[in-house]
């Protein structure tokens, strides 16, 4: 056994084995790259003594400006059994090499592994790695708490008779009123964008500008779909889902502000559901929320209460794994990162309670139904 840096003549074979692991997930496509194509790419992979691949980790390469290191970030990486500790060394081997030819301060992974899993964590610790989280769940990359729907094999009846009273009547509500889901193309991201502004205006939160959802689409391919949910034929709300290595996820929304009382949202979330059970998936990932679910003052309890409408199960993840190169600028990077992050989250904190009270100041008349988040 032994690791390398794959070449790219071996992406194809890579990609087909991220797609077929348990641990596979559409960040470690090689695609993803063409996504964040602002970072430089390469591939670590542990090859068995015929040559197959039996693990690995896409890595996305950040060049740091002034420092002249890099950053080494395996996002939900590496795929592989994470408890095979022979592989897992053998692995973080490769990842040596691409960091001393990159002249990398850190290499960062955040594989989907629950923060009860003791056995992982032990054995980063043993490898060197320095563990991190936060009780909220934003303070890493990725979010560390996840709302999941396990399908468990079930089928659409199953699974519509599963869902709480409310969501399975706010879920007839829509069809009831006409609203209309349909799998749109990237003809469709106009009008996506719009809603998305008007989302992130509302809560808060940075929207992404219309090209990077293009090469979402266009990397992905047949793996991501842009949902677009219409009222009367107007968009009022969108999506954007990935079905990739048996796992579909829920990646981006948008809702408008006018005809929510129609409850757009409910049935965009139960079609990309019915992907998931048509392509034989073991979950629906609604992705991140709030690790401070008992406090409903939260200013992101409500996206909470709207996921756990589809009664899944809240997961907490372990978070993120560091191992360190060079500490001094491992240091230096990271406190110059922290200190731009809680500017960015205050700012939003502050925007969305502002639209929250100006909402609440809106007469009665105005502010339609307020059952859906």
């Amino acid at each position: 056994m032994k690791a390398e840096i794959l070449p790219k003549s071996r992406y194809k074979e890579y990609e087909a084995f991220v797609m077929s692991h348990p641990a596979g997930g559409f960040t470690q496509s090689v695609h993803w790259a063409e996504v964040k194509n602002n970072w430089d790419f390469e591939v670590v992979a542990v090859l068995d003594d015929g040559g197959a691949i039996v693990g690995g980790a896409s890595i996305l390469i950040q060049k740091i400006p002034f420092i002249g290191t890099s950053f080494l970030y395996a996002p939900r990486g590496p795929v592989c059994d994470l408890h095979d500790r022979a592989v897992m060394e053998e692995l973080k081997k490769g990842v040596d090499l691409l960091a001393r030819r990159r002249r990398a301060h850190v290499f960062k992974m955040d594989p989907d592994v629950l923060i009860s899993d003791e056995d992982f964590i032990r054995l980063t610790q043993q490898m060197g790695f320095t563990q991190i989280a936060g009780n909220e769940g934003f303070e890493t990359i990725q979010a560390r708490f996840n709302y999941r729907l396990y399908l468990q094999g079930r089928g659409e009846e199953e699974l519509f008779a599963n869902l709480t009273q409310k969501t399975r009547y706010n879920v007839r509500v829509a069809l009831k009123r006409g609203v209309e889901i349909r799998v749109a193309g990237p003809e469709a991201l106009d009008e996506f964008v719009r809603i998305m502004r008007v989302t992130g205006e509302r809560d808060g939160f940075n929207v992404r500008p219309k090209a990077y959802f293009e090469r979402f689409l266009s990397a992905l391919g047949e793996h991501a779909r842009l949902y677009m949910g219409y009222y009367e034929g107007q968009a009022v709300c969108g999506a954007i889902a990935t079905n990739y290595a048996g796992k579909t996820c829920y990646v981006y929304g948008a809702s408008d502000n006018a005809y929510r009382n129609v409850m757009p949202n409910y049935l965009i979330q139960w079609e990309m559901i019915r992907w998931a059970v048509e392509t034989g998936c073991t979950v629906y990932d609604f992705q991140g929320v709030s690790g401070n679910i008992a406090d409903e003052s939260d200013h992101l309890y409500g996206l909470y209460r709207f996921k756990k409408g589809f009664n899944g199960q809240l997961d907490e993840l372990a978070g993120e794994f560091d191992y360190i190169y060079r500490p001094f600028a491992y240091q230096f990077v990271d406190t110059a990162i922290d200190a731009k992050e809680k500017l960015a989250a205050w700012k939003r904190r502050r925007a969305s309670r502002g639209a929250e009270k100006a909402r609440k100041q809106k007469p009665e008349a105005e502010k339609g139904e307020e059952k859906q988040e």
